[in-house]
Order: structure tokens, then sequence, then C-alpha cells
């Protein structure tokens, strides 16, 4: 099967790791079209999978952009509309990674008659999307897919609730390669000396730097923490969000944290990084439609703790294997905290539990088993 996968991201993000992986095992008769060129185009290169980049402007449209705004990208739609339909031809079948690539592979579906899968990344909902980008998706979804894969049942349930079909989709968990996160002791004491965290209990948050990330929750939970208590922030601004980072900064100021939180950027060395880690924190204040810095943390071995919505309910059982805590609460969050700092052995415990069960139910390559069988439907 010939697969032509579209993908509205230059940038890495977890729907894009994602498809980095869904299209390894189609390297040799498949395509990855990009809408931007960026980061995640040199990526797939490294993997030798075919990546072209479609579109000549960038697509401006936004999540929470309005019909009108909407309108207004047409032009900016219409030449990577005609260029994918050209392409799709060659193709046995369009698989729609995004939002923006499910408009563009959703026309190209039609003209082309080639089946379309819709691999949905995202929760549906008021807090993510404006109604009208919320009514297009579903409504193509709902007329041209053949299929829409849900990455958790809180993707799943938002799809149906905004007038998805119900038996359109199927719910399949992002996919991960456990070997990658068993770095070298070597590179970890390296590390630790490097970011000078050498006997400090280290949280770290492993996001981009965006408001609904909430990356300020951690913040005012560093205050109610011992002092060798520091936390590094891996991430930055992606989309416009360069005023929210300056707040954090800011923040950071004001409660005088500057020697306990660590902004470290964009880092390709995230297993390592997590190593270095004696907690993992997830605090998104709005639910996560999966949450691949969950599992990430559970395969280093790390104690996670995450915030109680959408798909991070699917990952973490509080106790168990990690901790949960009410969104937007760093009151709760610091208890955690303090919590893992005095009983390590107790939560390395949950941790290696974790790290035992997520390396069977998230393996790569069972995933990539359960969507080849999905796909050889079609």
């Amino acid at each position: 099967m010939k697969i032509l996968f579209l993908d509205q991201s230059g940038n890495l993000g977890g729907a894009e790791l994602c498809l980095l992986d869904i299209a390894k095992p189609y390297s040799d008769r498949s395509l990855v079209g990009l809408f931007v060129d960026g980061p995640f185009k040199s990526l797939l290169q490294q993997h030798h999978i075919p990546v072209e980049v479609l579109a000549t402007q960038q697509i401006t449209v936004r999540k929470q952009s309005n019909l009108l705004q909407a309108l207004g990208s047409f032009q900016q739609i219409v030449p990577v509309i005609i260029n994918v339909i050209k392409i799709a031809r060659v193709y046995d079948l369009i698989y729609a990674n995004t939002q923006k690539a499910l408009v563009i592979g959703a026309i190209a579906s039609f003209f082309t008659r080639r089946p379309l899968v819709y691999h949905l990344h995202d929760i549906l909902s008021k807090e993510h999307f404006s109604e009208t980008n919320r009514r297009i998706a579903v409504t193509l979804a709902n007329r041209f897919a053949s299929l829409v894969i849900a990455n958790s049942q809180a993707s799943q349930t938002a799809f149906i609730q905004a007038g998805g079909r119900p038996e359109l989709t199927t719910v399949v968990y992002n996919g991960f390669n456990p070997k990658i996160y068993q770095p070298d002791v070597s590179d970890i004491k390296q590390l630790q000396q490097d970011l000078g965290l050498e006997g400090k209990f280290v949280v770290g948050h492993f996001s981009r730097l965006a408001p609904w990330k909430g990356q300020h929750i951690l913040i005012n939970a560093m205050t109610k923490c011992p002092p060798e208590v520091t936390a590094i922030l891996v991430g930055d601004a992606l989309f416009g969000e360069q005023e929210y980072v300056q707040q954090l900064h800011q923040q950071v100021a004001n409660l005088e944290l500057e020697n306990r939180v660590k902004f470290l950027g964009f880092r390709s060395d995230i297993p390592q990084l997590m190593a270095t880690c004696d907690l993992v924190a997830h605090t998104s204040t709005s639910p996560e439609p999966f949450g691949r810095v969950i599992v990430e943390a559970m395969l280093s071995g790390k104690p996670v703790v995450a915030a109680k919505a959408g798909g991070a309910t699917e990952l973490v059982e509080h106790g168990v294997n990690g901790f949960l805590v009410e969104a937007g609460e760093p009151q709760e969050l610091a208890q955690v905290i303090n919590t893992c700092l005095v009983e390590r052995e107790q939560s390395q415990t949950i941790a290696n539990h974790a790290r035992m069960t997520a390396s069977q139910r998230f393996d790569v390559t069972t995933i990539n088993q359960q969507i080849a069988q999905l796909l050889a439907q079609y």
C-alpha cells in the first residue's frame, strides 16, 4: 500500500513524533507532505522517509479562527489543494495527521477517489478550537473519512460529542520505543554537572511554553517546596506565545526563584534530561488529548504527576503508576512533589511499575501493527 501522509506543521509536536513512527514501516512506498518547512522535515530525512513541502506560503488560519478568518485563508489553501490532488493520484490512501491536513486531504480524497484516514490528535472542544473549526473538522470527517483514529478515549469522546459519527472512530494510543529511554549513565552525570543539578531534587516539565500547558502552576508550586527542589522547563514558545514566556520569567523573578527554575528551551536530548529528573510534572490546565510526556516519563523510570483531565486519566492510575492532581491547583502539585521528596523509595516503586506496564502497553511495534491492520482494510 502506497500512502500519502499529510501534516500541517514543520515543528516537532506530539502529532509529528507519532507520525514519524507510523510512517517508518512505509518509508519505501510513501510520501510525507508538509505544509511548512522546519525541523520535522529534517527529522524525517534523517530516518530516510520521503518528505516534501507542498505549500509555498504558510496557511494562517488558527485553532480559534472564526468563519471570516477561515474564508480569508482560502487563497492560501487553493494551490496546496491542487498540488495534493496531483500527487495523491499515484497513492492508494491519504492519511491526514492534523486538522489542516484533514481539510486538504478531504478535498483531495473527493477528487481522486482515494480513501481518507484522519488521525485525531486533538480534543475538539471550545477550550482548544473555535466553533467554526470544530464544525469544519467534524463535517469533513463525517463526509469524507473512511476511518478516524483517535489518540485517546478522551479525543474520541469529544469528537462524537461534537457531532462525529461514532462508527468511524477507533482508539489507538501513541507508540514508543522503550530502548530510547535508557540513556548512558555517564551522559546523565555529565548533564547533571553541566546544568548544576547535582544534589538537587529535580522536577522536570517537558512541553512547549503555552498558557494551557501550565508552567506557571509548577512555578507557583515551587514556593511551597523546600529549597533543594529545582525545576527544569524544557521547551519554548511555538505559536505566538512569546508574551507568556516573558510572564513566566517575570513570575520567577517576582518569586525569587531564579536559582531554582531553569529555562532550557527546545532540546533534542529528552531521554537524557528526563533521566536527570526525580519527578516529571504534567500541568495542563485544559484536558490533554493524550500526553506523550507522561508515557515518556514512565518509560524513563521516573515518577510522574499529571493533571487529572483528558487522556492523562487513561494513562495514570493514582498511587499505582503515578500521581493525579486537580488541574490548576499548585497546592496539590506541591504536596505530591514534597511527598516524592520524602518518600523516595515508595515513589520509585510506583515509577518502576509504570515503566514495566508502559513498555508493554505502548510498544511502538504493537501500535504499528494495530494501525497496519486498520489501513489494510482500505
